[in-house]
Protein backbone atom coordinates (compact mmCIF):
# COMPACT_ATOMS: atom_id res chain seq x y z
CA UNK A 1 0.00 0.00 0.00
CA UNK A 2 1.39 3.25 -1.24
CA UNK A 3 2.16 4.66 2.53
CA UNK A 4 4.28 7.47 4.17
CA UNK A 5 6.18 6.57 7.71
CA UNK A 6 8.06 9.52 9.64
CA UNK A 7 9.68 8.01 12.79
CA UNK A 8 8.71 10.29 15.86
CA UNK A 9 10.79 11.34 18.61
CA UNK A 10 9.58 9.61 21.67
CA UNK A 11 9.48 5.79 20.26
CA UNK A 12 7.49 4.53 23.45
CA UNK A 13 4.49 7.11 22.09
CA UNK A 14 1.99 5.31 19.78
CA UNK A 15 2.42 5.19 16.07
CA UNK A 16 -0.66 6.98 14.48
CA UNK A 17 -2.23 5.59 11.34
CA UNK A 18 -3.13 7.83 9.49
CA UNK A 19 -6.52 7.07 7.37
CA UNK A 20 -7.64 9.84 4.62
CA UNK A 21 -11.31 10.42 3.42
CA UNK A 22 -12.56 9.73 -0.08
CA UNK A 23 -10.50 11.70 -2.75
CA UNK A 24 -7.77 12.32 -0.26
CA UNK A 25 -4.15 11.11 -0.02
CA UNK A 26 -1.35 10.09 2.51
CA UNK A 27 -0.45 13.93 3.05
CA UNK A 28 -4.34 14.96 4.01
CA UNK A 29 -3.91 14.18 7.90
CA UNK A 30 0.23 15.37 8.39
CA UNK A 31 -1.17 18.70 9.96
CA UNK A 32 -3.57 16.15 12.22
CA UNK A 33 -0.97 14.24 13.01
CA UNK A 34 0.87 17.08 14.58
CA UNK A 35 -1.68 18.66 16.47
CA UNK A 36 -2.58 14.98 18.16
CA UNK A 37 0.94 13.95 19.27
CA UNK A 38 3.70 15.93 17.69
CA UNK A 39 6.20 13.11 19.08
CA UNK A 40 4.57 10.28 17.59
CA UNK A 41 5.78 8.28 14.80
CA UNK A 42 3.21 8.61 11.50
CA UNK A 43 2.04 5.93 9.53
CA UNK A 44 0.22 7.25 6.74
CA UNK A 45 -1.67 5.02 3.94
CA UNK A 46 -3.26 6.04 0.69
CA UNK A 47 -6.17 3.79 -0.16
CA UNK A 48 -5.87 1.32 -2.59
CA UNK A 49 -9.45 1.71 -4.04
CA UNK A 50 -10.14 4.64 -7.30
CA UNK A 51 -13.62 5.56 -7.36
CA UNK A 52 -13.95 7.90 -10.39
CA UNK A 53 -10.27 8.38 -9.71
CA UNK A 54 -10.79 9.52 -6.25
CA UNK A 55 -8.95 7.01 -3.82
CA UNK A 56 -10.58 5.59 -1.35
CA UNK A 57 -10.31 2.17 1.42
CA UNK A 58 -12.69 0.23 -0.01
CA UNK A 59 -15.75 -0.07 -2.83
CA UNK A 60 -19.31 1.29 -1.98
CA UNK A 61 -22.18 0.71 -4.06
CA UNK A 62 -23.76 4.03 -3.38
CA UNK A 63 -23.32 6.79 -1.42
CA UNK A 64 -23.43 5.06 2.47
CA UNK A 65 -23.98 1.86 0.95
CA UNK A 66 -20.69 -0.02 1.52
CA UNK A 67 -19.87 -3.18 -0.43
CA UNK A 68 -19.47 -5.29 2.04
CA UNK A 69 -17.37 -8.24 0.39
CA UNK A 70 -14.96 -5.25 -0.47
CA UNK A 71 -14.48 -3.85 2.71
CA UNK A 72 -14.03 -7.23 4.41
CA UNK A 73 -11.30 -7.95 1.73
CA UNK A 74 -9.67 -4.53 1.98
CA UNK A 75 -9.70 -4.15 6.04
CA UNK A 76 -7.68 -7.68 6.03
CA UNK A 77 -5.05 -6.15 3.20
CA UNK A 78 -4.98 -2.97 6.08
CA UNK A 79 -4.57 -5.43 8.60
CA UNK A 80 -1.58 -7.32 7.20
CA UNK A 81 -0.25 -4.75 5.58
CA UNK A 82 0.38 -3.10 9.35
CA UNK A 83 1.66 -6.48 10.49
CA UNK A 84 4.69 -5.78 7.67
CA UNK A 85 5.24 -1.89 8.24
CA UNK A 86 5.45 -2.88 11.99
CA UNK A 87 8.13 -5.12 10.96
CA UNK A 88 9.85 -2.76 8.17
CA UNK A 89 10.24 -0.01 10.08
CA UNK A 90 10.68 -1.58 13.70
CA UNK A 91 7.51 -0.02 15.84
CA UNK A 92 5.31 -2.54 18.27
CA UNK A 93 2.22 -3.27 16.46
CA UNK A 94 0.43 -3.33 19.45
CA UNK A 95 1.22 0.20 19.61
CA UNK A 96 -1.25 1.71 16.95
CA UNK A 97 -4.02 4.27 17.06
CA UNK A 98 -5.58 4.75 14.04
CA UNK A 99 -6.72 8.90 13.41
CA UNK A 100 -9.57 8.59 10.18
CA UNK A 101 -11.70 10.92 9.00
CA UNK A 102 -14.81 10.01 6.65
CA UNK A 103 -13.77 7.21 4.33
CA UNK A 104 -10.88 6.70 6.75
CA UNK A 105 -12.47 6.53 9.80
CA UNK A 106 -15.04 3.62 8.44
CA UNK A 107 -12.15 1.53 7.37
CA UNK A 108 -10.40 2.10 10.98
CA UNK A 109 -13.87 1.09 12.67
CA UNK A 110 -13.91 -1.82 10.23
CA UNK A 111 -10.61 -2.84 11.87
CA UNK A 112 -11.59 -2.82 15.14
CA UNK A 113 -15.01 -4.61 14.30
CA UNK A 114 -13.08 -7.65 12.65
CA UNK A 115 -9.64 -7.66 14.81
CA UNK A 116 -9.06 -7.81 18.13
CA UNK A 117 -6.01 -7.02 18.26
CA UNK A 118 -5.20 -4.23 14.74
CA UNK A 119 -6.00 -0.98 17.04
CA UNK A 120 -4.57 -0.08 20.69
CA UNK A 121 -7.63 2.83 20.09
CA UNK A 122 -9.04 5.04 17.19
CA UNK A 123 -9.88 8.87 16.65
CA UNK A 124 -13.08 8.55 14.33
CA UNK A 125 -13.91 11.90 12.54
CA UNK A 126 -17.19 11.12 10.81
CA UNK A 127 -17.29 7.27 10.75
CA UNK A 128 -20.12 5.70 9.56
CA UNK A 129 -21.16 2.16 11.22
CA UNK A 130 -18.90 -0.22 8.96
CA UNK A 131 -20.61 -3.50 9.10
CA UNK A 132 -24.34 -4.51 10.71
CA UNK A 133 -25.46 -7.88 12.05
CA UNK A 134 -22.00 -9.35 13.36
CA UNK A 135 -20.84 -10.53 16.51
CA UNK A 136 -17.66 -7.61 17.38
CA UNK A 137 -14.92 -8.74 18.96
CA UNK A 138 -13.70 -8.45 22.82
CA UNK A 139 -12.85 -4.52 22.54
CA UNK A 140 -12.15 -4.39 26.29
CA UNK A 141 -10.65 -1.07 27.87
CA UNK A 142 -9.88 0.23 24.09
CA UNK A 143 -10.63 3.86 23.96
CA UNK A 144 -12.53 5.36 20.91
CA UNK A 145 -13.11 9.32 19.91
CA UNK A 146 -16.10 9.58 17.83
CA UNK A 147 -16.14 12.84 16.13
CA UNK A 148 -19.86 13.62 14.44
CA UNK A 149 -21.79 16.79 13.07
CA UNK A 150 -24.90 17.18 14.39
CA UNK A 151 -26.25 18.42 10.64
CA UNK A 152 -24.12 15.77 8.80
CA UNK A 153 -25.58 14.98 5.88
CA UNK A 154 -23.68 11.81 4.95
CA UNK A 155 -23.32 10.46 8.53
CA UNK A 156 -26.67 11.27 10.38
CA UNK A 157 -26.64 11.78 14.05
CA UNK A 158 -28.75 8.02 14.65
CA UNK A 159 -25.69 6.43 12.85
CA UNK A 160 -23.31 7.62 15.16
CA UNK A 161 -24.83 7.24 18.39
CA UNK A 162 -25.29 2.83 16.72
CA UNK A 163 -21.82 2.88 16.29
CA UNK A 164 -21.29 4.44 19.83
CA UNK A 165 -23.02 2.03 21.26
CA UNK A 166 -22.48 -1.44 19.35
CA UNK A 167 -18.60 -0.24 20.65
CA UNK A 168 -19.27 0.02 24.08
CA UNK A 169 -21.29 -3.49 23.71
CA UNK A 170 -17.59 -5.24 22.83
CA UNK A 171 -16.34 -2.79 25.99
CA UNK A 172 -14.62 0.03 23.81
CA UNK A 173 -14.37 2.86 25.87
CA UNK A 174 -16.09 5.38 23.26
CA UNK A 175 -16.29 9.43 23.20
CA UNK A 176 -19.03 10.88 21.20
CA UNK A 177 -18.27 14.88 20.43
CA UNK A 178 -20.74 16.82 18.41
CA UNK A 179 -20.15 19.82 16.64
CA UNK A 180 -23.03 22.01 15.25
CA UNK A 181 -21.83 21.46 11.58
CA UNK A 182 -22.17 19.08 8.62
CA UNK A 183 -19.41 16.76 7.51
CA UNK A 184 -16.29 18.73 7.26
CA UNK A 185 -13.23 18.19 10.25
CA UNK A 186 -13.45 21.44 11.97
CA UNK A 187 -10.57 22.93 14.43
CA UNK A 188 -12.90 22.30 17.24
CA UNK A 189 -13.04 18.88 16.76
CA UNK A 190 -9.39 18.21 16.13
CA UNK A 191 -8.57 19.89 19.22
CA UNK A 192 -11.36 17.92 21.37
CA UNK A 193 -9.77 14.96 19.63
CA UNK A 194 -6.32 15.92 20.67
CA UNK A 195 -7.35 16.70 24.51
CA UNK A 196 -9.33 13.55 24.62
CA UNK A 197 -6.07 11.83 23.09
CA UNK A 198 -3.58 13.04 25.50
CA UNK A 199 -5.58 11.76 28.36
CA UNK A 200 -5.67 8.55 27.11
CA UNK A 201 -2.43 7.65 25.68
Amino acid sequence: MKHIFQKGSDPSRPVLLLLHGTGGNELDLLPLAERVDGTASVLSVRGNVLENGMPRFFRRLAEGVFDEEDLVARTKELYEFLDEAAEQYDFDRRNIVAVGYSNGANIAGSLMFHYEDALKGAVLHHPMVPRRGIDLPNLSGKPVFIGAGSNDPICPAQESEELKSLLENANANVELHWENHGHQLTFGEVDAAAKWYQQNF
